[in-house]
């Protein structure tokens, strides 16, 4: 069956990030999970989009050039498209590269979620929007200052893992996968089919069925 674009990000909203790992691995692409420490702001959340890359580095400036900084960062903002997850490499540890206003704005516009290798603030408003948010960690400190956005749609690398625009970002409790452009139909037929058949050893093994038996008869534990 073939996937209609703005239907991929759905699909793949419902797969456990455990499962579509599996398929990566079987297709030897092992290494497609972010850092650890990268984490959802509460543990419901969870969400699949469309990769929008952007990155940034530390930097200081005049009151003039913090202005500057500001608005460049709402021009990026501005650039996310609907159905897709904003994954930012901030290259700090300093400061919050994104917040309750950020999160409000990419919502209104449909955006699935943001992963932030980096921190946000404002957590808590942030979490009673409901707004998929994954971060390294947590300060008040605002990035203006601080931090500017330095590109977005090119290729970014995280914990050793390249996001280039148009891969499915795929996150939930246990972490962020990121599955290539060129696979991901494969990757997401092959991972629906993986559930059905984890839901067929799940309800053999309630039954009695012991471990090995229900593997050897499904092919999945």
């Amino acid at each position: 069956m073939a996937t209609r674009a703005d239907d991929l990000p759905r699909r793949f909203a419902r797969i456990p990030t455990a499962v579509v790992t599996d398929v990566l691995d079987e297709l030897g692409l092992e290494r497609q999970t972010l850092p650890s420490t990268i984490r959802p702001l509460t543990a419901d959340m969870r969400t699949a989009g469309y990769a929008f890359p952007a990155r940034g580095r530390p930097r200081r400036g005049t009151r003039r050039e913090r202005d500057a900084t500001l608005r460049q960062f709402l021009r990026m903002l501005a650039a996310v498209p609907a159905d897709s997850v904003l994954v930012l490499a901030a290259g700090d540890s300093v400061a919050a590269h994104f917040g309750e206003l950020s999160a409000a704005w990419l919502r209104t516009r449909r955006v699935r979620g943001a992963v932030i290798d980096g921190a946000t603030r404002d957590g808590a408003a942030i979490g009673q929007a409901r707004f998929p948010t994954f971060v390294r960690y947590l300060t008040p400190r605002d990035s203006v200052p601080r931090w500017r956005v330095a590109d977005w749609g090119q290729p970014v690398t995280i914990g050793g893992v390249r996001v280039s625009l148009g891969d499915v970002v795929v996150a939930d409790l246990d972490g962020v996968v990121v599955v290539p452009r060129r696979v991901a139909h494969e990757i997401l037929v092959r991972s629906e089919r993986l559930v059905v058949a984890e839901a067929r050893v799940r309800a053999a093994v309630r039954r009695g069925m012991t471990p090995l038996a229900a593997y050897e008869k499904f092919g999945a534990f």
